[in-house]
C-alpha cells in the first residue's frame, strides 16, 4: 500500500512540477476562465436583470468545465513527446497508480483555476461569495475530481490521436453532464438557499459519480495503456 501511494504521489508530483515550471496550461486556463466570465457579465448583465444572478452558478460551472478541458488535454499530451508514454507503460508502475496520480494533478490544477476565478466572478456578477467559501470548497473539490477522473480516462484513450484536442471534449462533456448538473444545483443552493429546497440528493449524486468513475478508471487504465 505504501508503495502504491508513493507511485501515485510520484506521478502527481511530476505533472505538477512540470506545469508549475512553465505554467503554460494553468495560465491559459485561468485567462480563458476570466475572459469568458467577462463576456458572460456583458451578455447576462446582473445590474439590469436581477434574475440572472440565479443562473450565475450554472454559468460558473460551464466556464470551469471548458477551462478544465484545457488542463485535461495537457495531462497525457506531454507524455507523447519522445515516447514518454511508452516509457511510463514499461516502467514498474501500476496503471491504477498512474491514473490516480494524473487525476490528482489535474484536480489540483482545476481547483486552482476555480479558486483564482471565483473572486472575479463575484465582482462581475455582484455575488457575495466569501461568506459561502467554506461551503463552496467541497463542491469545487468534488466537481474538480469528477472532471479530472473522466478526463484522465479518456485522455489516455485519445493520447495518440492526432485530433485529441477535439475528441477529448466530445467524449468528456456528455459523460460529465450529471456531475455538471449536480455542481450547478449545489452552487445555486449555496448562493440562494431559498431557491433549492434540498441539496442532499445532488451531493449524493456527485459523490457517487466520483466514486464510480474513479473505480472505472482504476480498472480500465492498464487495458487502455496496453492497447495503446
Amino acid at each position: 500500500m505504501r508503495g502504491f501511494l508513493a507511485q501515485t504521489w510520484t506521478i502527481a508530483r511530476k505533472d505538477l512540477r512540470c506545469e508549475f515550471r512553465d505554467r503554460q496550461v494553468l495560465n491559459a486556463a485561468i485567462s480563458f476562465a476570466l475572459v469568458v466570465l467577462l463576456m458572460f457579465s456583458f451578455t447576462f448583465d446582473p445590474n439590469t436583470n436581477v434574475e440572472i444572478r440565479s443562473l450565475s452558478g450554472g454559468l460558473l460551472w460551464v466556464v470551469y468545465l471548458f477551462a478544465g478541458v484545457l488542463v485535461l488535454n495537457r495531462s497525457f499530451a506531454r507524455e507523447t513527446a519522445n515516447d514518454c508514454l511508452a516509457a511510463l507503460v514499461a516502467a514498474p508502475l501500476s496503471g491504477d497508480a498512474l491514473f490516480l496520480g494524473k487525476t490528482l494533478s489535474s484536480c489540483v490544477l482545476i481547483f486552482a483555476v476555480e479558486l483564482i476565478s471565483i473572486p472575479v466572478f463575484g465582482v462581475f456578477f455582484n455575488v457575495d461569495w466569501l461568506p459561502h467559501l467554506a461551503q463552496l470548497i467541497p463542491v469545487f473539490l468534488l466537481g474538480s475530481w469528477s472532471f479530472a477522473a473522466v478526463g484522465t480516462t479518456f485522455g489516455a484513450v485519445t493520447a495518440n490521436n492526432r485530433l485529441r484536442e477535439l475528441m477529448l471534449p466530445l467524449l468528456v462533456f456528455p459523460i460529465c453532464l450529471p456531475a455538471l448538473v449536480a455542481c450547478m444545483s449545489l452552487t445555486w443552493g449555496i448562493f440562494d438557499p431559498s431557491a433549492v429546497t434540498e441539496t442532499g440528493p445532488w451531493l449524493r449524486l456527485l459523490i457517487g459519480f466520483d466514486v464510480v468513475y474513479t473505480l472505472l478508471g482504476v480498472l480500465v487504465m492498464d487495458s487502455i495503456l496496453t492497447a495503446g
